[in-house]
């Protein structure tokens, strides 16, 4: 073997051994930034301009919550799924259907990653006691006769939980300003990004691909 054969013999082996490593190394100092807040992941890898990240996030289970018997039903109980989750008041009209239909609908799409998602209705108001509002459902059909049996019978599967009193302020405020938020929650619970009519289907499509893709809940 000539000296040059022997050299580039060499350089082969380097780069064999020498580019994994770096991109170890690469890899766990990304990590490492990313888990003091140094670098925002999410918007370095691309989801910035789709939904709007809540920033610092919020703990849902930083109000209590119960189910429709009034029995404590904290989020950390729920089995660990992401979220779309819809805000409601003691009235739920045009837009607030819209958004459980649009949820539904976002949910259903997901297909093989159905499973990794749930819907959730969380008020400070039960459901039996919510007046709805409404001459046509979203998709053009005459409305149930009360927002109990809407759930029911509309969006079977979907949890609904209510709130303590004051819970909407903490964790909320953009719905409370703009009625058309809905809200991203991760399986820990952290409500961890918004949506409202200015985000469009694909792109809410595109948000939920990429945070399954590279998470674990």
């Amino acid at each position: 073997m000539t000296d040059s054969q022997s050299d580039n013999s060499r350089l082969v082996l380097l780069l064999i051994v020498g580019i994994p490593l770096a991109v170890i190394l690469a890899a766990t100092a990304l990590w490492y930034m990313a888990s003091r807040g140094d670098v925002d992941l999410l918007n370095a890898l691309g989801t910035a301009n789709r939904g709007t990240l809540i920033q610092p996030p919020r703990q849902i289970d930083g109000v209590a919550l119960s189910d429709a018997a009034g029995a404590p039903s904290p989020y950390a109980s729920l089995e660990p799924r992401w979220s779309l989750l819809v805000p409601g008041g003691d009235t739920c009209g045009a837009v607030c259907e819209h958004r459980l239909w649009l949820t539904r609908q976002i949910h259903m799409a997901m297909g093989k990653d159905m499973d990794r998602l749930r819907r959730l209705y969380v008020s400070a108001t039960a459901p039996d006691a919510t007046r709805l509002t409404v001459d046509r459902l979203s998709d053009d059909r005459p409305p149930p006769p009360d927002f109990a049996t809407l759930l029911a019978s509309e969006y079977r599967g979907l949890v609904a939980l209510r709130m303590a009193q004051g819970g909407t302020e903490m964790l909320f405020p953009e719905w409370r300003t703009d009625p058309d938020t809905w809200y991203l929650v991760d399986p820990r619970g952290w409500i961890m990004m918004s949506y409202n009519s200015e985000d469009s289907y694909k792109e809410v499509i595109a948000d939920l691909k990429f945070l399954l893709k590279n998470s674990r809940g």
